[in-house]
């Protein structure tokens, strides 16, 4: 399951987001918000976070102006590690070296385009797994504590 949330902000590039990925067939859920008016970024990133964490195997995506402040926010769910980018080779590897489960994305930074191409990169691409990155990932679990 891929779980969706965005702030006021990142609303718009949601929508479309959402429209590539029915005609994907990709399955997801959106977990708000579900309009432009002012709503606060946190409470939607931690809603998507515990989603993801909670499901295993899921992915999310979140959107704001920027994608940083709902990184920072989801960031604080134990077990999560998401990533804030803005090009396809970032969203590529932090799949496959970081194992990130959440995307954020900046609406203010990128257009649909681009979004779309990140996105499917995202959703494509699976962790290596090998023993140097995941040692590097329990080594960041580590450091929840």
């Amino acid at each position: 399951m891929i779980y969706l949330g965005a702030d006021h902000a990142g609303f718009g590039l949601k929508e479309m987001i959402k429209k590539y990925l029915d005609s994907s067939k990709i399955q997801f859920e959106d977990l708000g918000t579900y309009s432009e008016a002012s709503c606060d970024y946190a409470l939607i990133a931690e809603e998507v976070a515990r989603a993801v964490v909670e499901e295993k195997n899921s992915l999310g995506l979140l959107f704001c102006g920027t994608g940083v402040g709902m990184s920072i926010a989801a960031n604080k769910v134990k077990d999560v590690r998401a990533a804030c980018c803005s090009d396809c080779y970032s969203a590529k590897m932090t799949r496959l070296h970081n194992d990130a489960n959440i995307l954020c994305l900046g609406s203010r930074v990128i257009g649909i385009g681009l979004a779309e191409q990140i996105v499917e990169v995202f959703l494509n691409t699976d962790f290596t797994n090998e023993e140097r990155h995941s040692r590097r990932i329990n080594q960041i679990h580590k450091l929840e504590k």
